[in-house]
């Protein structure tokens, strides 16, 4: 199969600075070489899409910081990502924070929505994404970007790559989280989206959970794309994040997860994000995350 892998340096959207050279880091950690040995042809998304030094650029608002230069990037990651679904090959998109998905979300929906496709996507992820300018704490936009997908949000953002909700919330699932906001935890009821918290995944473990969420995209799409944030991992396995925290996902339970995604016949996109090598420990963030996709796109241990 032919993957795409589109990169976006970018790291507006957060409060720590790094993550826009995660995608050096997971090329570094061996992505091409991996996905060649399992019998893949990768090639890259050229020229890199061109973003700005932070120390540049105004910050604007505080409610929704950086909001135009991510919306730019965003806009033309859109294109890219649309571009290689109708090219038929697979998008594999590495970030940069989390704020990217706001691209990637929108070339799929408007490639799927040409196509007349059910589509939902997985959000891996201790956090929810799911904040707006109106209640989020921070301002940062990597924690509004699924909410932005479902739009929610500002214009600038909801209307990117064209003025029509991206991604329906009841065909949105997220596993892994532990750390909501109070009202980002109140608009995700309210929006209708599928959770699975960590807690959940204690009581039910690993495989019953995963099954679930397979049944759960088997019966509403015809494609589903997976979103990594690394911050989903527990940090003794993967430190270079910008928001690490205690009691996220082993080694073993995350390719568990990507395998038995790769089986379900649904996967057509995935993005990993958030990998910050200034916080990382001899690139083990990166090499993990260059596991991850390599389960996602069909590599086995026997």
């Amino acid at each position: 199969m032919k993957v795409r892998i589109i990169e976006l340096p970018l790291d507006f959207g957060a409060s720590r600075r790094g993550s826009d050279m995660g995608p050096s880091a997971i090329r570094l950690a061996g992505l091409k070489q991996t996905l060649a040995t399992l019998g893949h042809e990768p090639e890259e998304s050229l020229p890199v899409i061109s973003v700005p030094p932070q120390e540049f650029v105004a910050e604007g608002e505080t409610s929704a910081k950086f909001l135009a230069p991510i919306a730019q990037a965003c806009g033309e990651l859109a294109v890219r990502v649309e571009a290689a679904v109708d090219d038929g090959v697979f998008p594999l998109v590495l970030g940069g924070d989390h704020s990217i998905a706001i691209g990637t979300l929108s070339g799929l929906g408007a490639a799927y929505r040409a196509r007349g496709l059910r589509w939902g996507a997985l959000w891996v992820d201790a956090h929810g994404d799911f904040n707006t300018p109106e209640i989020t704490p921070s301002g940062n936009i990597h924690g509004m970007s699924l909410a932005v997908a479902c739009g929610l949000g500002r214009p600038e953002l909801t209307n990117l790559h064209g003025a029509f909700r991206k991604l329906d919330p009841a065909k949105v699932a997220y596993i892994g989280v532990r750390d909501l906001d109070p009202g980002e935890r109140l608009l995700m009821r309210s929006s209708g989206v599928t959770v699975f918290t960590m807690t959940d995944v204690d009581r039910l473990g690993i495989a019953e959970t995963i099954r679930r969420l397979v049944a759960f995209f088997k019966e509403r799409v015809d494609a589903l794309h997976v979103s990594v944030d690394m911050d989903v991992m527990d940090p003794m396995f993967a430190p270079g994040v910008g928001i690490p925290l205690a009691g996220g996902f082993s080694y073993r339970e995350v390719l568990l997860l990507a395998e038995d995604l790769a089986a379900c016949g649904l996967l057509r996109s995935a993005e990993i994000v958030e990998v910050n090598p200034v916080l990382d420990v001899r690139n083990q963030t990166a090499r993990m995350a260059v596991e991850i996709a390599a389960r996602l796109l069909g590599a086995r241990l026997y």
